[in-house]
């Protein structure tokens, strides 16, 4: 068990229902715990079914059994898996040291898609969410999974974006390892190619980032 960077670690993961987002949030706490941390998880959704919101607060510690609600400030990770709710828990839980990682292709809301409402500038999410945080990073991730051949491996690309950030709690062998527990066959074979591009978007190396 290495030591976090910062005790307790706090982790926000969000999107909309039928994203991913929870099983995301269920691996990387499981596979935290199972590293001998301790580790505390709680969801919200609102009308997930519906394509509402849903946000897991992952907190983990060393040693400390930890409520598990995240203060407002003071998360250290942020994974988004669409643009504007990850403005929306960034404006509420970002603090001077959090990263974020996110998605940035949209998913408009059904009074955008009738015109009885206005859906933010992707620019002007990008550009708050800079001012907001340490470090913003925007990753292909849907993009990334569909050019494979399954959009449900969107969530596996961020997680493989999450690996290679500084303060991640989970390595990329780490998170890596776990894909060969989770799933077998082609599925697996998806899944793998989208982690790798997921961390090639964060190196640098395979124009997943728009960075």
């Amino acid at each position: 068990m290495k030591k976090l960077q910062f005790d307790p670690l706090n982790i926000v993961i969000c999107g909309i229902g039928g994203q991913g987002n929870v099983l995301a949030s269920e691996i990387v706490a499981s596979t935290m715990n199972d590293m001998g941390y301790r580790v505390a998880v709680g969801e919200t959704y609102g009308a997930s079914q519906r394509g509402g919101s849903v946000m897991s607060h992952v907190r983990v510690s060393e040693s400390e059994d930890l409520g598990v609600l995240i203060p407002s400030g003071e998360a250290h990770i942020i994974i988004g898996f669409e643009p504007l709710e990850t403005l929306r828990m960034a404006r509420q839980y970002a603090g001077a040291n959090t990263m974020v990682i996110y998605d940035p292709r949209p998913i408009y809301p059904l009074g955008v898609l009738q015109g009885n409402q206005t859906y933010p500038a992707i620019e002007d999410i990008k550009k708050e969410l800079e001012e907001l945080t340490a470090e913003a990073h925007a990753v292909q991730a849907a993009d990334i999974a569909m050019e494979i051949g399954d959009a449900r491996a969107a969530n596996v690309a961020l997680l493989g974006a999450f690996s290679r950030l500084p303060g991640s709690p989970l390595n990329t062998e780490e998170l890596a390892a776990i894909l060969t527990q989770r799933f077998q066959g082609r599925a697996l074979e998806i899944n793998q190619k989208a982690f790798a591009r997921g961390c090639a978007a964060i190196d640098g190396e395979g124009g997943g980032t728009d960075e």
